[in-house]
């Protein structure tokens, strides 16, 4: 990410309220100058901690989608269509990329996929018309069967 077109050191700073790419400019280039006591440390953690809540919010949304499609494909095997296929086939892919460009938040996958799965349940129940009750009162899938894009 070296090809950034940094702005000037010396030049007035950009609010962070005001223009968020040309402030993010400007606090990589100080960081990559070594002059710490120039960067806007609170907002920078704040920017951080986002980036880190979206990372695991999309694994959770996409686990939870995933979910939805396994078990309408388990509950109503005689409506498998290529577009369930599809899903199946494009959450695990996008999930297989966010694994390897953030391998840490595997650790987490059996917590976020236990967590959500309730959602995915009455999600799948309203799809499928299939009564609540008619699903597995806990996560009927391993990590494994969760990931594996085969």
């Amino acid at each position: 990410m070296t090809d950034l077109k940094i702005p000037f050191l010396d030049e007035v700073e950009p609010g962070y309220e005001d223009d968020l790419v040309a402030w993010t400019e400007r606090q990589i280039a100080l960081l990559r100058a070594r002059r710490f006591e120039q960067v806007d440390v609170d907002n920078l953690l704040e920017e951080l901690e986002g980036m880190l809540i979206e990372h695991r919010r999309e694994l959770k949304s996409r686990l939870q989608v995933l979910m939805i499609h396994l078990l309408k494909f388990r509950h109503q095997p005689e409506r498998k269509s290529h577009g369930w296929s599809a899903t199946l086939d494009e959450q695990r892919s996008r999930i297989q990329l966010l694994l390897e460009e953030s391998p840490s938040l595997k650790r987490h996958v059996q917590d976020y996929a236990d967590g959500r799965y309730a959602i995915a349940v009455k999600l799948a129940s309203r799809e499928t018309q299939l009564p609540v009750a008619a699903f597995p009162a806990e996560l009927p899938f391993s990590v494994s069967e969760l990931l594996d894009i085969d």
